[in-house]
């Protein structure tokens, strides 16, 4: 069985940055035979969930939210995924969750899917 396990979340001025970490176990994401799909999901507070951005092997999908200011990359070396966030606005305030199985030509995400426990970003002067 999966796990996944974020780290990285904190706070940060509107304009900054910061990277999350999403560390996977009882998986390998450079998998021969089974591309599982690793991404982000954020909720924040009074607000639904919305499909931050997913990886596979194959293919890569990001929120229109967050096109041309996140980045997710995938580190085989170290079994994790990461999401660079740059130019941060308060909007991204959020509690964002590690999702292993989303869908990286959709976004979409599943109850199903291997959910880390969250990592809150708070963006604030």
């Amino acid at each position: 069985q999966a796990q996944v396990v974020e780290s990285g979340g904190g706070l940060v001025q509107p304009g900054g940055s910061l990277t999350l970490s999403c560390t996977v176990s009882g998986y390998s994401l450079d998998d021969d035979a089974v591309d599982y799909a690793i991404g982000w999901v954020r909720q924040a507070p009074g607000k639904e969930r919305e499909g931050v951005a997913c990886s596979s092997q194959r293919a890569t999908y990001y929120a229109d939210s967050v096109k041309g200011r996140f980045t997710i990359s995938r580190d085989n070396a170290e079994n994790t995924a990461h999401l660079q966030m740059n130019s941060l606005l308060h909007e991204d305030t959020a509690t964002y969750y590690c999702v292993l199985g989303c869908s990286s030509f959709t976004g979409n995400y599943y109850e199903y899917d291997y959910w880390g426990k969250g990592t809150l970003v708070t963006v604030s002067a």
